[in-house]
């Protein structure tokens, strides 16, 4: 798997597609680095103290971040839709709230589970919702975007129980929800690519089975520490104290770092699993992990493309109004992720 390279604005090249995995350790050793998008480092420098997910109690953060996202969502035009319907899936202990965004298109399409970002303990529908309703539109996918159990009322593994239920869920009724059983997909970014990696690997056999799995940003190694940790500790947006406060709400002192389904990177074997997009940032404490999933994924003959932003931050894809190169970026991975659930020849 070749690793892009990248442009000044921080968007790649998206050419990085198969099993090839030559280039990914050469690119992480290159990186002296790459500048940072200079709309983000404006962006950076206006807010005083810096971009930063919430931290403090649990519930004023997710007030927080639920409004700044709602916020930036209702300042952008509306993406367009068929339909979007808000319902209620099965959980692992209950119902979970829901919300299906369908994209203008004849027949039926492929169906992406997708799981927000927020470290375990903030996000929900609606400040999640520019986003999911440009990856419908962009990718040309009917997205189920699905409110998980969150950290600390619902610790590890609460948010994956869900997860699973979720996607099981969506392979059984991909049909009545106008989608293409054979296309199921599940997805998400941030913790949110933490649930989706580890609920591949769980669903992993099962019949019907998903078609694909889209990381962005993931978390994927609660184990070992990596240079990019160190590296990129400071942030911008996502730095070491914030990962510290989400981990101590997701995780207690028992919990077992090296287990697959906390840490999919620590599986001993990644064989079968669907084809994947993993998608990295240079200036993101969880770049390096990112990475060696993908890299692990190809050297077990998984289908992978892996897109990789030398000069982008964790969470872009939610900056697009802010940033060119990250509008570049979201709409590389949205055509990617339309491509790898494009409908067979006929």
């Amino acid at each position: 798997m070749s690793c892009p390279a990248p442009d000044g604005n921080g968007s790649t090249d998206p050419a990085a597609v198969g099993t090839d995995s030559a280039g990914v350790g050469e690119a992480a050793e290159r990186l002296d680095r790459a500048p940072l998008d200079p709309q983000i480092k404006a962006l950076n420098d206006a807010v005083p103290g810096g971009l930063g997910l919430p931290m403090g109690e649990p519930e004023e953060a997710r007030e927080a971040f639920h409004a700044l996202n709602v916020g930036v969502a209702e300042s952008q035009p509306p993406a367009s839709l068929a339909s979007t319907e808000d319902l209620e899936l099965p959980g692992a202990d209950g119902p979970l709230p829901a919300r299906l965004y369908r994209p203008r298109a004849d027949g039926p399409v492929a169906t992406l589970v997708y799981l927000h970002g927020g470290g375990f303990v903030v996000g929900d529908i609606e400040a999640y919702d520019l986003q999911a309703r440009t990856l419908a539109e962009k990718a040309g996918v009917a997205l189920l975007s699905v409110e998980y159990r969150l950290a600390p009322e619902n610790p590890f593994p609460a948010g994956l129980d869900d997860a699973i239920a979720a996607a099981r869920w969506a392979l059984a009724e991909a049909e009545s929800l106008g989608g293409d059983p054979a296309r199921v997909a599940i997805g998400g970014d941030s913790a949110g690519g933490n649930l989706a990696a580890a609920a591949a690997q769980a669903l992993r056999g099962e019949s019907p089975g998903l078609a694909a799995q889209v990381l962005i940003y993931p978390v994927l190694d609660f184990a070992e520490a990596r240079p990019s940790h160190a590296e990129n500790a400071n942030g911008p947006l996502l730095t070491k104290d914030r990962m510290d406060w989400c981990d101590g709400h997701y995780l207690s002192d028992e919990t077992d770092r090296r287990d697959p389904r906390l840490s999919p990177l620590q599986a001993g074997d990644f064989a079968g699993l669907p084809p994947a997009i993993v998608v990295t940032a240079g200036y993101d404490p969880l770049r390096d992990e990112g990475d060696a999933y993908a890299e692990a994924l190809a050297a077990a003959g998984v289908p992978v493309r892996h897109l990789r932003y030398d000069s982008l931050i964790h969470g872009f894809f939610g900056l697009g109004p802010f940033s060119d190169g990250c509008t570049r970026a979201i709409d590389e991975i949205c055509a990617a992720t339309g491509e790898l659930l494009a409908a067979p020849a006929e």
